[in-house]
């Protein structure tokens, strides 16, 4: 059974669970910092969470908690594009490790993964959304009660459907 992202919700078994997505919609091709989401089939891969700032989700998919020097690197000069990497580093990479609480708890997407095309887009994300639902980067974000909800119902070898 897929998660299914439509019309600003996601869908799963019976719940409806109400998420914002990328500024610019959903788009079947994506560049890096496009502001758009994706459109296509995604495995969750595994969870990042900060215990100091909330409880670990209870979940089946892998967790790993989210330290202070951890980033994603977004910098197409880098080997480590799209990948999960520690600071300090030499190219341009985005804190996960931040002060605005979007990034509390994260769930990483299998999106431009196998292979890695540079340009294509990185870190693509489920995280927290603000509090009105504004648009993402091209991430998709919920609250946390609903993403604690999601997670804790998911399966191992989950994927999102995004149309």
């Amino acid at each position: 059974m897929h998660i299914i992202l439509k019309n600003k919700f996601l869908i799963y078994n019976d719940y409806k669970l109400k998420c914002a997505i990328g500024k610019r919609g959903i788009k079947h091709k994506k560049r890096e910092g496009d502001k758009s989401t994706r459109k296509g089939l995604f495995k969750l891969k595994y969870v990042l969470y900060r215990k100091d700032k909330i409880k670990k989700p209870k979940t089946a998919l892998k967790t790993k908690i989210l330290k202070r020097n951890m980033g994603w690197c977004d910098d197409i000069r880098s080997k480590h594009y799209n990948k999960l990497i520690k600071f300090p580093f030499r190219w341009r990479a985005e804190k996960l490790y931040r002060s605005d609480n979007t990034y509390n708890i994260v769930v990483v997407l299998d999106y431009n993964m196998k292979p890695i095309v540079k340009g294509k887009g990185s870190a693509v994300f489920i995280h927290l959304s603000k509090n009105n639902y504004s648009p993402t980067l091209g991430c998709i974000s919920l609250n946390l009660k609903d993403l604690y909800l999601l997670l804790s119902l998911v399966k191992k070898r989950v994927y999102l459907k995004i149309n």
